[in-house]
């Protein structure tokens, strides 16, 4: 079995390489690209989508079918890595490490005594980051705030700018990884559990496929922002802008819900008792 999957990947490797040559060479004027797409998306994208950025318009509204899909591939990866590695029942540690708040004083309690599982002045910690420091801790809690409203700006202006729900939802995510690495799993689990994360993932999707839906069922093709107009009070082109903005907030919860979502599992090896 692994000599044919080794055979297949040989195959297809040497076929795609073939088919590289038969490209055109990079920045090419003469390319049907250059030709064709590149004018027409250069000269009309305001006109058409009420965009002064080309590249987000080609993204979410000329090409807005590929990015829909690209979103599902990303919920279809966290939904993978669930499947794969989450543990349901796992055996609770021999020894479980918590830290006396008041002092930082690190105690390691064995199999069978009492955890202060209810108190305020005992916290669990990783075993895997016993050391406290009270740098990193700080300095983490101080940053966070302004990493994520940086995250809602890129969010926010992205349909106006290069950046948008991918990046946006990107920087999102990586604050609430932070806040795990820098204090502990247990943390970032606090702030946003995993069932959140999973109904996050579907209702961004949701919002870009629903607004897709909207549309088909006003009669209109599919992924029509202008179908908006209507429901926003505005005329069509802007509807188209305001459409933008909508389906790249549907990204951003997505990619931030799985992003957190894949960290959970891969950092506790699907136990989600203790991360990296």
């Amino acid at each position: 079995m692994k000599k044919l999957g080794l055979l297949t990947v040989v195959v297809c490797g040497v076929l795609l390489l073939l088919k590289t040559a038969e490209f055109a060479d990079w920045g090419d004027p003469n390319s049907p690209a250059s030709r064709h797409l590149s004018p027409y998306f250069l000269e009309n994208s305001i006109k058409d989508s009420a965009v002064p950025n080309v590249v987000t318009a080609v993204l979410a509204d000329y090409r807005g079918f590929d990015t829909m899909f690209e979103t599902t591939v990303i919920l279809a990866a966290g939904l993978a890595c669930f499947f794969i590695l989450r543990v349901r029942k796992t055996e609770k540690p021999k020894s479980t490490y918590y830290r006396h708040v008041p002092t930082a004083t690190t105690l390691r309690i064995i199999e069978g005594a009492v955890l202060p599982e209810q108190s305020k002045v005992f916290k669990r910690i990783d075993s895997v980051w016993v050391p406290f420091d009270l740098i990193l801790a700080t300095t983490c809690k101080a940053i966070i705030p302004f990493i994520q409203i940086f995250a809602l700006y890129v969010i926010a202006h992205g349909h106006h700018s290069p950046g948008g729900g991918f990046q946006g939802g990107v920087v999102l995510g990586a604050s609430i990884i932070l806040m795990a690495i820098s204090r502990n799993l247990g943390a970032a689990i606090a702030h946003l559990k995993e069932k959140t994360t999973v109904l996050m993932a579907m209702i961004g999707v949701f919002i870009y496929a629903g607004t897709g839906a909207f549309a088909a069922l006003a009669g209109k093709n599919f992924l029509d922002y202008s179908t908006l107009a209507t429901v926003l009070g505005v005329d069509e082109i802007m509807a188209r802008s305001h459409g933008i903005l909508i389906v790249e907030t549907g990204v951003a919860i997505a990619v931030m819900a799985v992003m957190v979502w894949i960290y959970y599992n891969l950092s506790s090896a699907g136990k989600q008792d203790e991360g990296l």
